[in-house]
C-alpha cells in the first residue's frame, strides 16, 4: 500500500506539473508577428479603437477585464468572445462574464483587420492587444505585446464559473487560482491593480453589507465609513443594475489610488480585501500606497506580459477565425 500511495503522489505531482507547463507554455509568440503578412495591424487596431475610448473611456476596464477573463479559462485564446450555439452555453454566459461589455469594440476592430488582412490576425491577438492600447488610451502603461497566438474552438460556461479568480475569494484560494497559471503573488496584487479603473455592481457586494455571516451583520474587514458611503448607492434587495465606482473618483483614469484606497480598507471586493491578509501582498500594498505608485505602472506593464502567455495556441493549434463570437 505504501509503494501504491507514493507511486500515486508522484503521479499526481507530474499531472500537476505538466498542466502548469501547458499554462505556461508561450513558445510561438514573437514581437512583430504580423510585420509581413499584416504589416498594419497594430496602426488599424489603435485607429478604430480609439474611436470608441474617445467617446467612452469608461470603455477600457471592461476591455482589460475581457482580456484577463479570456486567458483565465483555457489560456489566452479568444474563447470568452465565442457566442452560444445549441447544446452549449458559452463563457460569456458565465454569471462572472455576464457583466462584461465591450464586445462591440472588439467586433469593429476585428472587421477592419479583415478588410485589409483577411484571416491573418486572430482575435486572441487582438484582444490582447486592444486591452493594452484601452490602457495606455487612458493613461496606462504600454507594453510590448507579443503575438502569433491562434483562436480556440471551444468555450463552455461552466469552466469559467470555476476557473476565474472569484470577487469572494480569500488570498489562499486566489494564489492558488494564479499560480495554476504560472502568475505568482506579485503578479496577483500587481493585476488586481486593475481595478484602479472600471465599476462594480452592487449585488455582489449586497452580502458583504448586509449579510456578512448570515446575521445581517457587515464584513468586519471594510472601513465603517466606507461601508455607510455604499449603502446609501447600494440598497438592500435593490436594483441588479446598481454599480458603484471600484476606484471611486478616478474610476475612469489608471493610477495608483487603488492601493491607497484597499490599505485604508476600502477594497470593494473581498478579493481585495483579501491583500491585506498575506505578508507579501499587504507589503506592496502599502508600498504602492505610500510612494504614489512608484514601480506600479512598470510592475503592470511586466505582470500583463505574463498574462498574456497564459495557455496561448500557437502554430498549427486552433484557428484564426474570421468572426470572433463564431468558429469558422
Amino acid at each position: 500500500m505504501a509503494v501504491q500511495k507514493m507511486i500515486w503522489v508522484l503521479f499526481s505531482q507530474m499531472i500537476l506539473i505538466l498542466f502548469f507547463l501547458d499554462f505556461t507554455n508561450a513558445s510561438g509568440l514573437k514581437l512583430g508577428f504580423y510585420w509581413r503578412s499584416c504589416p498594419n495591424a497594430d496602426q488599424i487596431i489603435k485607429t478604430t479603437l480609439n474611436k470608441y475610448i474617445r467617446r467612452d473611456p469608461t470603455l477600457a476596464a471592461p476591455l482589460l477585464r475581457m482580456h484577463f477573463h479570456d486567458c483565465f479559462v483555457r489560456g489566452c485564446d479568444g474563447s470568452v468572445l465565442l457566442n452560444s450555439k445549441r447544446g452549449n452555453q458559452a463563457e460569456k454566459e458565465a454569471i462572472p462574464n455576464q457583466t462584461l461589455r465591450g464586445f462591440n469594440v472588439i467586433d469593429a476592430v476585428k472587421s477592419a483587420l479583415e478588410k485589409k488582412c483577411p484571416g491573418v490576425v486572430s482575435c486572441a491577438d487582438t484582444l490582447a492587444l486592444v486591452a493594452r492600447d484601452a490602457v495606455s488610451m487612458i493613461g496606462g502603461p504600454f507594453w510590448d505585446v507579443k503575438t502569433g497566438r491562434r483562436d480556440g474552438r471551444v468555450s463552455i460556461a461552466s469552466e469559467a464559473l470555476t476557473q476565474l479568480p472569484s470577487p469572494f475569494a480569500n488570498i489562499s484560494e486566489l494564489k492558488q487560482n494564479f499560480a495554476v497559471r504560472g502568475l505568482n503573488v506579485k503578479d496577483l496584487v500587481v493585476l488586481s491593480g486593475g481595478h484602479t479603473i472600471g465599476i462594480g455592481h452592487c449585488f455582489i457586494i449586497s452580502n458583504r453589507l448586509y449579510n456578512f455571516t448570515g446575521k445581517g451583520d457587515t464584513d468586519p474587514s471594510l472601513d465603517p465609513k466606507y461601508a455607510a458611503a455604499l449603502k446609501k448607492k447600494c440598497k438592500p434587495g435593490g436594483d441588479n443594475k446598481a454599480i458603484v465606482e471600484m476606484d471611486p473618483g478616478s474610476f475612469k483614469t489608471f493610477d495608483e489610488d487603488y492601493y491607497r484606497i484597499v490599505a485604508k480598507r476600502r477594497g470593494l471586493f473581498q478579493s481585495d480585501a483579501a491583500l491585506l491578509d498575506d505578508v507579501e501582498t499587504r507589503a506592496y500594498v502599502q508600498l504602492q500606497s505610500l510612494t504614489h505608485g512608484f514601480t506600479f505602472a512598470q510592475d503592470f506593464a511586466d505582470s500583463m506580459v505574463k498574462l498574456g502567455d497564459v495557455g496561448v495556441l500557437t502554430g498549427c493549434q486552433g484557428e484564426i477565425r474570421k468572426r470572433c463570437t463564431f468558429v469558422n
